[in-house]
């Protein structure tokens, strides 16, 4: 695979590596809210929407490299669902407006990787259990992020996702491959996850004043893991809530 794509109808030169470099990007929108609400996919409907998303597609990659070329060898690349092989999603299920929160995640298992070819075997693994043994339309997350430094698609933004009851329609979930209970994920990764909720923020998919939250934040668990959890603590935006107090906010669906 070459170190340079077509798209938006002109060539994008792509950092070399030594991993295929992703193509562009497919990405979920609030404009699929002139579709009905629970949309059952063929694989014809699947085609047309990404068809019909291809600006909206281009503008988020370019975004994307130009980090990468402002932001230096940490910043990253974004994989579409395509690139990554997934199932088509059972059904889709869309919200309206920005997103209030940011909730961040490891994945336990798989482990970590390191390698984009592992990386999508992971996303597919995680896809599979997800739809597979819980039964649920699609991935959960709506982003997973690898140890190679890129971001994988996985529901995408303003669709309602199975990754934190009482949020899943209010948030855009993250998973960082791997168990980060007692080590630090790699830096790329992190500086991965910061670009993708800068852009969220830029486009207007997450809200400029969002909170940002590890899972166990919202349910008992061990999610994102002690180590993955006191970095984030650190980070803008984030929260800590007072379960007697605070209720997430009640958003409109689609």
């Amino acid at each position: 695979m070459g170190d340079e794509r077509s798209g938006c109808g002109s060539t994008v030169t792509l950092v070399a590596t030594q991993e295929p470099m992703p193509k562009p990007c497919d990405v979920v929108t609030a404009t699929d809210a002139t579709q009905q609400q629970k949309q059952q996919y063929t694989q014809q409907q699947y085609e047309q929407h990404q068809r019909e998303q291809q600006s909206i597609i281009c503008g988020y990659t370019q975004h994307m490299q130009q980090a990468a070329t402002e932001g230096g060898p940490h910043s990253a690349r974004l994989l579409s669902r395509a690139d990554w092989g997934a199932r088509m999603p059972k059904q889709v299920d869309y919200f309206t407006g920005p997103a209030p929160y940011v909730i961040i995640h490891h994945s336990y298992i798989p482990a970590a990787c390191y390698t984009t070819p592992d990386c999508m075997r992971s996303m597919r693994d995680i896809q599979d259990f997800h739809q597979e043994d819980r039964g649920w339309n699609d991935i959960g997350y709506s982003f997973g992020i690898g140890g190679d430094g890129m971001i994988y698609t996985g529901r995408g933004f303003n669709v309602v996702g199975a990754h934190a009851p009482k949020y899943n329609d209010k948030s855009v979930g993250i998973v960082l491959i791997g168990d980060w209970r007692t080590e630090l994920p790699p830096e790329r990764m992190l500086q991965a996850t910061k670009d993708l909720i800068a852009f969220g923020v830029a486009q207007g998919y997450i809200d400029p004043a969002y909170k940002l939250l590890g899972h166990k934040q919202v349910r008992d668990t061990e999610c994102p893991g002690g180590q993955l959890f006191h970095e984030i603590s650190t980070w803008p935006h984030f929260t800590r809530l007072n379960s007697t107090t605070e209720a997430p906010p009640v958003v409109k669906k689609i």
